[in-house]
């Protein structure tokens, strides 16, 4: 597939990026955002900024989508379809419910046009340089096709499979990591603190212990059903518990959360397995 021209909605911070990097590849790129001043500041780089979203469509090869939720990106479609030829391809990175995915294919595919949900793991500096990893699940056929194109986008494209919402559901995956992450982090540095220790000093931790050890040793064990016991689930319920009353009346929140999980996996009667087994 030949692309020349490329129709680009959404000029957020990740938008933006991408947009100078297609510039900067070559690409003619038409660009639409519901702030038309962001997608005006574009032009700088040799963009073109259109006031409706179906003006923007008229002559591209392909489009793309990086907006906020599924409401932006069904609002766009509405607004853009009257513009597009007929079997140019759609392609949205948005952070969508797995089944919006498979509601707005249909639709589209009716339409006449193809559609690939491919969100990315990358911030705004990643997509600006084209590096990073983007997920792609759907037609397999669509996708040896637009491939080379996704990849001078983000360097790397992980194609997850056929089923057609499966990129969704991996990417709030990956976004439930970063959020179960950075709550542990919090409760970290709220624990340092009510016990005289600097977030600084606290984050030094991690120069001799490395928490990607439960991802690699207890995660695997928990994906396969393993539960032989390294650190029982009742050990782990005392430690929370001394990690709360430890923290002198602050909140710890994931850690208030997973005791929730440890009593009710007790209760079962599975407190002599190891932690893994809440998910049991």
């Amino acid at each position: 597939m030949q692309i020349r021209t490329v129709a680009f909605y959404g000029a957020g911070m990740l938008g933006s990026g991408f947009v100078k990097s297609l510039r900067r590849q070559g690409f003619e790129v038409n660009v639409w955002n519901r702030s038309a001043e962001k997608a005006t500041a574009l032009e700088a780089v040799g963009a073109r900024a259109f006031e409706h979203a179906a003006e923007a469509a008229r002559d591209a090869d392909i489009v793309h989508l990086c907006v906020r939720d599924d409401a932006a990106v069904d609002a766009i479609l509405d607004a853009a379809l009257p513009g597009l030829r007929a079997g140019v391809p759609v392609v949205d990175h948005t952070t969508v419910l797995p089944q919006g995915v498979v509601g707005r294919a249909q639709r589209l595919a009716a339409a006449g046009h193809p559609f690939l949900h491919a969100p990315v793991f990358m911030g705004p500096p990643q997509s600006e340089s084209a590096t990073g990893t983007m997920l792609a699940s759907g037609s397999q056929a669509l996708l040896a096709e637009l491939e080379p194109h996704l990849a001078k986008m983000t360097g790397k494209v992980v194609n997850l499979s056929e089923r057609t919402d499966l990129a969704a559901v991996y990417k709030l995956m990956g976004n439930l990591m970063i959020l179960a992450t950075i709550g542990g982090l919090d409760d970290l540095f709220t624990f340092a603190q009510a016990n005289g220790v600097a977030k600084a000093d606290a984050y030094k931790l991690f120069g001799f212990y490395s928490p990607q050890g439960q991802i690699d040793g207890r995660g695997k064990k928990m994906a396969h059903g393993e539960y032989d016991a390294l650190w029982t689930v009742d050990m782990a319920l005392k430690d929370a518990n001394l990690m709360r009353a430890g923290a002198a009346g602050a909140t710890l929140a994931v850690v208030d959360a997973v005791v929730g999980r440890l009593e009710a996996t007790i209760a079962k009667g599975d407190g002599q397995l190891d932690l893994g087994a809440i998910s049991r």
